[in-house]
């Protein structure tokens, strides 16, 4: 009996070593924007995780349809265009343009910014944890 009890233990132990070895799983984390709404979808492995109101691009500023995934990142940055606005949580996808936070906060769910798409910052600092952590290539970011 402690034989058997010893062997089931040793490979429990051997399942949980490999998995460990292994490291964390990487989740597909899909960014949907949808401009009409004004409204960002998070989903992580296909389910719906966050959804929250954002700021796209106002009249003559328009933000980019398409698919695209994160170029670079910063947590803090400052606008070298827009007189030197924080962009906190930046997450740059195309060019110029970023998904990021804002203390413009009241104009989030209608067009206001320079063509970025604004998140409230504590918004933009989830969205900025959960891509640092899944990677770039594991982040794919829908505008429609």
């Amino acid at each position: 009996m402690k034989f058997r009890l010893d062997r089931r233990l040793t490979f429990a132990a051997a399942v949980l070593m490999s998995a460990l070895a292994l490291g964390p799983a990487c989740a597909g984390v899909v960014v949907q924007i949808d401009k009409s709404f004004q409204r960002m979808a998070v989903s992580i492995d296909g389910a719906t995780r966050y959804n929250w109101p954002v700021s796209t691009g106002r009249r003559g500023y328009g933000t980019p349809s398409g698919v695209f995934h994160p170029q670079w990142m910063s947590r803090r940055y400052f606008s070298r265009k827009y007189y030197n606005s924080p962009m906190p949580y930046a997450i740059f996808f195309h060019y110029g343009f970023a998904i990021h936070g804002t203390t413009d906060i009241q104009r989030l769910g209608g067009p206001a910014s320079h063509g970025c798409v604004r998140l409230h910052p504590s918004h933009a600092a989830a969205l900025f944890a959960l891509v640092q952590r899944n990677g770039s290539r594991n982040t794919r970011i829908e505008i429609n």
